[in-house]
C-alpha cells in the first residue's frame, strides 16, 4: 500500500507538460473508476452486493472531485488560463490511492494506471539517471509551424557503450529517437516520457490535438483494463468478486 499511494500520484506528476494532460487523464481515471464502480451496482450484479458499500464509497469521493476538476479543466485546457501544478497532481493521485486501497479494489485500479506505468518504466533511464536527464522534459513548441515536436538532450560526455547499443536498439524499434555522430557515437536522444514518444510514432501535432489522442489512449487501455478484470479475472485469480453471490 505504501508503493502504492507513492506512485499513484506521481504518475500523474510525471505524465504532465502541456496545457490540460494532468486534470484530464485524472478526469478519464475517475470515470473509469466510477464506471467500474456502477457494474457492481448495476441491475445485473446479485444485490446485496458484499462490495456495494466499497463502490458507494468511492461514488461519494469520485463524483465531487470530477466536478472541482472539470472546472480547473475548463481554465486550463488550451490555451490554458491556469496550470496545474504539483498540488493537483498529487491530490488526484491521493485520491485514487483513497478509493482504491479502502474500496479494495487496488489491482483494478493498476489496470486503469497501464499509461502511467509504461511512461514511468519508459521514463526509467533518466530518472535514474542512467542518461542525463534535464529538469523539465516537455515536448518541443516550434514557433514556425505551431507544432509540438519531440524535446530532445545533447549529450556533453559519451555515454557507455551498452547504453549506446541500447538506445541504438530503441531507436530502430522506432521506441526513441537519437543522433549518431561520424564515429557511431549517440550524441542526442529524444527526451524518455510517452508524450515524446506519442510525437516520434506519430509526428508534430498541435499540442490541444496531441493531449485528446494521448486521452483517447488513456480512455481505450482503461476500457481494456475494466474488460480483462471483469471478463477475464477467473484466469488469473480463482474468484471474481463480481459474481459473488
Amino acid at each position: 500500500m505504501a508503493s502504492f499511494a507513492i506512485f499513484t500520484p506521481n504518475s500523474i506528476n510525471i505524465l504532465a507538460g502541456i496545457n490540460g494532460i494532468e486534470v484530464s487523464q485524472s478526469i478519464v481515471i475517475a470515470c473509469l473508476i466510477i464506471l467500474n464502480d456502477l457494474l457492481y451496482l448495476s441491475p445485473f450484479t446479485p444485490h446485496p452486493h458484499p462490495a456495494m458499500d466499497s463502490h458507494l464509497f468511492s461514488l461519494y469521493l469520485l463524483i465531487p472531485f470530477i466536478g472541482v476538476s472539470l472546472a480547473l479543466w475548463w481554465h486550463n485546457w488550451y490555451p490554458a488560463k491556469v496550470f496545474v501544478g504539483d498540488t493537483y497532481c498529487y491530490f488526484a493521485g491521493m485520491v485514487f490511492v483513497v478509493v482504491g486501497i479502502l474500496g479494495h479494489f487496488s489491482k483494478t485500479l493498476i489496470l486503469l494506471l497501464l499509461p502511467q506505468i509504461f511512461n514511468f518504466l519508459y521514463s526509467c533511464p533518466q530518472i535514474f539517471l542512467i542518461v542525463p536527464c534535464p529538469r523539465h522534459r516537455l515536448p518541443h513548441f516550434n514557433a514556425r509551424t505551431g507544432l509540438m515536436e519531440p524535446s530532445t538532450i545533447v549529450f556533453e560526455k559519451p555515454l557507455p557503450k551498452y547504453v549506446q547499443k541500447v538506445m541504438k536498439l530503441m531507436h530502430n524499434l522506432n521506441l526513441l529517437r537519437i543522433v549518431v555522430d561520424d564515429r557511431g557515437e549517440v550524441t542526442e536522444s529524444s527526451n524518455f516520457t510517452i508524450i515524446n514518444l506519442w510525437l516520434v510514432w506519430w509526428g508534430p501535432m498541435r499540442e490541444d490535438r496531441l493531449a485528446t489522442t494521448l486521452l483517447s489512449f488513456q480512455a481505450i487501455i482503461g476500457m481494456l483494463g475494466l474488460f480483462i478484470r471483469h471478463h477475464l479475472a477467473l484466469l488469473i485469480f480463482t474468484a471474481d468478486n463480481l459474481y459473488v453471490v
